[in-house]
């Protein structure tokens, strides 16, 4: 998992990012797409707009936003194939998985990062 991190968006590019991957479902605010250096943008791997909306960034929900989240990871066919692309993209390079909420603990790149390390579990068991 050493070759998979996590950073806000509006944290200055450094070349060491390696493959920059949004994952956000929106485009972050004040970013412009030069200064965002991506190399993918994945919306499609956050949560849901409903899941997203339901959370909407309150610490004392997030629990069952990664719960509810980690299940849409898991079984929605789209996901799941940008779950195993990152994946694989982290063999090759290091990958910077880039969202743009203010909270650093609460936020749903935590929880895909959870899953991928779980993946990666499985994986090597």
């Amino acid at each position: 998992m050493a070759n998979i991190f996590i950073k806000r968006i509006y944290e200055p590019y450094d070349e060491l990012d390696g493959c920059r991957i949004l994952v956000d479902r929106l485009w972050p605010r004040g970013i412009s797409k030069d200064a965002a250096r991506l190399s993918y943008w994945f919306k499609e791997v956050a949560p849901s707009n409903e899941l997203r909306k339901s959370f909407c960034h309150v610490p004392e929900l997030f629990e069952e936003f990664r719960t509810n989240y980690l299940e849409e990871l898991r079984t929605d066919d789209e996901k799941r194939g940008l779950v195993r692309q990152i994946l694989d993209l982290a063999e090759k390079e290091r990958v910077t998985l880039l969202y743009g909420a203010k909270e650093p603990i609460y936020n749903h790149a935590q929880v895909l990062m959870e899953e991928l390390r779980g993946q990666i579990v499985e994986t090597n068991e």
